[in-house]
């Protein structure tokens, strides 16, 4: 087990963390806490964890969680990248490239960087992308939907799962939020999120009734429709 961790550290994720973060509320567990790291070794479906921790990015701008996302799932699914000057020209996918003209066509990027992504937009910037996008909002699916196509899109590591959720719903500070799901443990029903702004929380298990709830939640931003989440493939 000490050399599964060891290998586990390496990845960056379960590392101790220097900076100081928001206090996480009761009910959600750090995956650099001891009982966060025994989870992650434990867990039914990790496949994607690997995937995208290799790709992990914080948000560069308040609004951009959703860009940021996008980056990983679109690096980790080997979309042909482009070159970019934020990636000394290696042809990897971060904030700035990923957007083209066709995502503008859904949502421009000053308007992005005033009000975020809702789920439906976000969904339409991986179309854009030549990806098959499956938008699933929280008042249409179920607890128990949403934890079968969860477990089985993040066991694959040939899809990956997104969701929006608002954050004080699960005890964190504030709005809606877009991060992707990288595992899930099956003895504790819980789903590890990949939180994009790593500066202020860290990557935290959390039961997946309440992070159901809290995409079950009105966004303003979409006419009062549900968050949800998004499973994206090639």
């Amino acid at each position: 087990m000490l050399r599964k961790l060891s290998c586990l550290l390496l990845l960056g994720f379960a590392a101790p963390a220097i900076a100081e973060t928001l206090p996480l509320p009761d009910g959600l567990i750090a995956l650099n806490s001891v009982d966060g790291q025994a989870l992650l070794i434990g867990s039914e479906a990790r496949s994607d964890y690997f995937e995208l921790s290799i790709h992990f990015t914080n948000q560069v701008h308040p609004a951009f969680c959703g860009p940021a996302s996008m980056s990983m799932v679109l690096n980790a699914l080997n979309v042909p990248r482009p070159a970019s000057n934020m990636t000394l020209g290696l042809g990897m996918f971060d904030q700035d490239n990923v957007f083209t003209p066709a995502t503008e066509a859904v949502k421009p990027r000053a308007l992005i960087e005033r009000a975020g992504l809702t789920l439906d937009e976000l969904g339409a910037m991986f179309e854009a992308h030549s990806l098959k996008a499956t938008v699933r909002h929280a008042e249409e699916s179920s607890v128990e939907e949403f934890r079968t196509l969860a477990r089985e899109s993040i066991d694959d590591a040939e899809s990956f799962v997104l969701v929006n959720y608002l954050r004080s719903s699960i005890g964190q500070e504030r709005g809606g939020h877009i991060s992707p799901l990288g595992a899930y443990d099956a003895e504790t029903d819980r789903f590890l999120i990949l939180d994009v702004t790593r500066y202020k929380y860290p990557p935290v298990w959390v039961r997946t009734d309440d992070l159901f709830q809290a995409m079950n939640t009105p966004d303003s931003d979409n006419d009062n429709r549900s968050r949800g989440y998004l499973l994206v493939r090639q």
